[in-house]
């Protein structure tokens, strides 16, 4: 009998990965408007057109005044404009006030803001004044720049405010607003081909003959890549033979730049996945000390212009392919886009629950937040059931043989910072 073969630790296959693919970085780029960026990746670095604030401004509604001219608490000072926001006042003459409201531009000569519940209008002989014609009883001393936005302190004109590499959340979408950028460079999106192989899979809506499953990993990991950004080509479930999987590695390598598989990395006599694209480029095979999941296959495909299409072959069981394609494709991708392919930080939250047996490879175990700030583990552990990867928020990245009692701290990936990074 064959020995078996020594297994990879994740980080070292997380390398290899990132080695693999570091070469066929994207370099194409488009513009796109900004209104339209969400989710893509800035291929340029984004620097502001303006200070912001552009000018002094109040982070309050009350009165802009001079510190100096209120010496004690109960001074009045005569009100003499009133400035609302996306208005400019006049220079603020000595020993006076000027009505002022959130964001509103400080006038020339002010240097505080007191808030109105600290003050008391005083209606002038004309009545208002809030129009300019009374005055105001300050209740207390203020300081020089108190509720005063300075003028580029948030952002200074010509700083880098976003980074080439990084994806464009919402948040960073109005932060590019904000300091002007109408327009972004974005890398154009990583192409995609997906397939499945398998005679024992069918599609949901077809009546389920004796013998078969669902193809539920098509769904999963084409939704991933969608999440991830991708332009994604599905060619569906390939027949369990090795012409037709020579044939689809061969469409899929044509026009993409990243070939993912599920199923057929495993030692079966109709595990067709390998030879084929042993023939049709190249393939490593790895066992990677990892569970759920193990087996993974990374490779490339040639295509007719001389290049290659990157490969990544990942296990049949749903659990394996979901946990395997947010640890191994997503930093394929993410390397692919020059973003940081590192796995998001772990949290160190406490176990409300005992893992007395654990396994000799590095385990990734469904978990939930409570409410009492612990983790509750998923009963069944088992590769095999999907339900576990709705239940959790994320994953406990447990070390090779470590076993954890309630109390414990582990180290907790939330799903979404792993599917979404």
């Amino acid at each position: 009998m064959n020995a078996p073969r020594p297994m990879l630790s994740l980080d070292e296959a997380l390398d290899r990965l990132v080695a693999g693919a570091r070469p066929q970085a994207l370099a194409e780029t488009e513009s796109v408007s900004t209104f339209d960026g969400l989710g893509r990746v800035l291929g340029a670095d984004v620097r502001s057109l303006l200070d912001v604030p552009p000018e002094n401004n109040t982070s309050m509604d009350g009165y802009a005044l001079r510190a100096a001219d209120v010496p004690a608490p109960g001074t009045v000072l005569p009100v003499t404009q009133r400035i609302p926001a996306g208005h400019v006042g006049r220079p603020l003459a000595s020993g006076s006030a000027a009505r002022i409201f959130t964001g509103g531009q400080l006038p020339a000569g002010a240097d505080a803001v007191v808030m109105q519940e600290q003050c008391e209008a005083l209606a002038g002989a004309a009545g208002d004044p809030g129009a300019g014609l009374g005055a105001v009883r300050v209740n207390t001393v203020p300081e020089p720049g108190q509720w005063v936005r300075r003028r580029g302190e948030d952002v200074a004109r010509g700083a880098v405010v976003l980074r080439r590499g990084q994806r464009l959340s919402p948040q960073a979408l109005g932060l590019a607003a904000s300091v002007g950028a109408a327009q972004l460079t974005v890398l154009r999106r990583p192409r995609v081909a997906i397939f499945s192989t398998g005679d024992e899979l069918m599609m949901p809506g077809e009546p389920l003959r004796p013998g078969a499953i669902y193809n539920s990993n098509r769904y999963t990991l084409r939704a991933l890549l969608q999440a991830a950004g991708c332009e994604v080509t599905d060619l569906g479930i390939v027949r369990d033979t090795l012409a037709a999987t020579r044939s689809a590695l061969r469409e899929a390598a044509a026009g993409c730049d990243l070939i993912v598989t599920c199923g057929g990395v495993s030692v079966g006599e109709e595990d067709h996945l390998k030879p084929a694209a042993r023939a049709e480029g190249e393939l490593q095979d790895w066992q990677i000390a990892i569970k759920p999941g193990k087996p993974l296959a990374y490779g490339r495909i040639r295509r007719e212009d001389g290049g290659a299409a990157l490969l990544v072959g990942l296990p049949g069981n749903p659990v394996s392919a979901f946990v395997t394609h947010v640890l191994a494709v997503s930093t394929v991708l993410r390397t692919l886009q020059g973003m940081d392919p590192a796995l998001p930080a772990a949290l160190p939250l406490r176990a409300d629950f005992d893992w007395p047996r654990p396994d000799r490879r590095r385990e990734f175990l469904r978990v939930r937040l409570n409410a009492e700030g612990g983790l509750e583990l998923f009963p069944n552990q088992s590769s095999g059931v999907l339900t576990s990867a709705v239940w959790a928020d994320g994953l406990v990245d447990n070390p090779p043989g470590r076993a954890i009692a309630r109390g414990d701290r582990v180290a907790f990936l939330p799903l979404a910072a792993l599917i979404a990074r």
